[in-house]
């Protein structure tokens, strides 16, 4: 059975590694969601809870508030040690969010 999580309170260098590839990530994604709203309007965030934050604090504030509130938690489930959750949704926002902008910039 997969394991979610350790119990033991040895350091774990592929923990460390996830969770700053996490907060790499939640950068990027952040920067470039910035970037693509100021270059093509708020119409071309997909995410809708981003996109109401921006909408009620503003393009700046909401984005930066949904982002540390994403680090936030990740940085919650690497205390909790629950590592390949944090390395699952890793992979999931470069597949879901750097590679999509990544391509619309690179298209532009």
């Amino acid at each position: 059975m997969l394991r979610w999580y350790r119990r033991r309170n040895a350091p774990s260098i592929f923990g460390d590694l996830t969770v700053v590839g996490f907060v790499l990530v939640q950068c990027l994604d952040g920067v470039f969601t910035y970037l693509g709203v100021r270059t093509w309007g708020p119409g071309i965030e997909a995410n809708p809870i981003i996109s109401s934050a921006m909408t009620f604090a503003g393009l700046g504030v909401g984005l930066a508030g949904a982002k540390l509130i994403a680090v936030g938690f990740g940085i919650i489930l690497h205390l909790r040690r629950t590592h390949v959750i944090v390395a699952v949704l890793t992979a999931f926002y470069l597949a879901a969010a750097i590679v999509p902008w990544t391509t619309l910039f690179l298209a532009r």
